[in-house]
């Protein structure tokens, strides 16, 4: 008994350990976010709202002020940046890429593991747009 549980214990740290440490492939997640209309998915959301000259540059600043949160891939001078975002307990990372096209930011966010992400990058996201449109 005291061998199984031990077993379980290796294997849960293990995927923690997966969890934590996978490397993020920039070209997994580094894609135009392709924003028809605003939706929301049980492990994301899809974003498109009208931006200024300058949209991209706040939101950009507003998105690496956010704690757990780093550049994957892109820039200011490509138009196009992914970011990812870890959860504070388990390091969970979820993936946003941002893209101005035609004065209109498009974002994808999404996360890396599970079915549902209970709706934590809808919130992020929209705190995000928020903090943007009350500048």
């Amino acid at each position: 008994m005291m061998v199984v549980l031990w077993a379980v214990l290796a294997v849960a740290v293990a995927g923690l350990a997966y969890v934590r440490l996978a490397p993020s492939n920039p070209a997994r997640w580094h894609r135009p976010p392709d924003v028809n209309s605003n939706k929301t998915f049980k492990s994301g959301v899809k974003r498109r709202l009208p931006a200024g000259p300058e949209g991209l540059v706040r939101l950009d600043a507003i998105v690496q002020a956010t704690p757990r949160t780093r550049v994957l891939a892109g820039s200011l001078d490509d138009g196009m940046i992914t970011y990812v975002t870890r959860s504070r307990v388990m390091g969970f990372p979820d993936y946003t890429t941002v893209q101005k096209v035609n004065g209109t930011l498009e974002l994808h966010a999404r996360s890396r593991f599970g079915r549902s992400d209970l709706g934590v990058n809808r919130a992020r996201v929209e705190g995000w747009l928020g903090r943007l449109q009350a500048r």
